[in-house]
């Protein structure tokens, strides 16, 4: 007879968790620079990137979409004021870059697909499970993946700007699970941040796996992540997905 699945959707995050960029940040930033004529060193704009980024997130929340921003205009801000700090004052030189970079940030050229990514959630189809996106990204997330062939895998694709809630937010998980018409005990997230995939689905009480990479993991982490929910790899879930099944049926 064959094994009848308990969970019945698993919700993604997508940014290092199934895809990532080609290049450093500050390569494509350096690149499209000197497309239009400036020289600015990569590892400065990459520094100044996770700079202004970070402040950008600070002053205006998911999009600054709550304080009369659009996704476009935030992102624009990002590269004018990472140039900035990078040395590069001429804000009328760099709008140009800026304009570039958002389209190509939505081309599929610009991504590429993690290792075992696609063939985890082929298989993941194969068993029966919904599969959905809950992401913090902006309108752009539909077309990246379509464009790379993964947009038919997921029933729907929830991002913090169509939704209105950035993860940790439990709203934005709540919203997944009505969407999907799913308990939370029969849903599971897969994403690489602690506070906000891990900790954010656990607190509306979905299952949760956090993706690691090979460097050594933070004590917080250590000490309140279970062996089993953490995948080295995406190649790790299906198997972690067995154990997680056994154990609920007192295997």
């Amino acid at each position: 007879m064959a094994h009848r699945l308990q969970l019945r959707l698993l919700t993604w995050d997508v940014k290092d968790t199934l895809l990532r960029l080609r290049h450093p940040v500050g390569e494509e930033y350096a690149s499209k620079a000197r497309a239009h004529g400036l020289e600015v060193e990569a590892a400065s704009l990459g520094q100044a990137f996770r700079q202004a980024y970070r402040a950008q997130s600070l002053s205006f929340p998911n999009y600054g979409l709550s304080q009369g921003l659009t996704s476009r205009r935030w992102w624009v801000d990002v590269v004018l004021q990472t140039f900035y700090l990078a040395g590069v004052r001429d804000a009328q030189a760099v709008t140009p870059i800026a304009d570039q970079l958002y389209e190509d940030f939505s081309k599929p050229f610009t991504w590429q697909v993690l290792e075992g990514a696609e063939a985890t959630l082929r298989e993941c189809r194969k068993r029966g499970l919904r599969l959905a996106v809950v992401s913090n990204f902006d309108r752009r997330l539909e077309d990246i993946l379509m464009g790379l062939g993964l947009r038919e895998y997921f029933d729907f694709v929830l991002t913090s700007e169509a939704s209105g809630w950035p993860k940790p937010d439990p709203r934005i998980f709540r919203e997944a699970l009505r969407l999907a018409q799913v308990e939370p005990a029969m849903a599971a997230h897969i994403g690489d941040s602690y506070p906000c995939d891990y900790k954010g689905a656990r607190a509306v009480g979905m299952h949760s796996f956090l993706v690691v990479g090979p460097e050594p993991l933070e004590a917080a982490i250590k000490d309140s992540v279970s062996q089993e929910c953490l995948l080295p790899s995406l190649s790790h879930l299906l198997p972690a997905l067995d154990h997680l099944e056994q154990r609920k049926q007192g295997f």
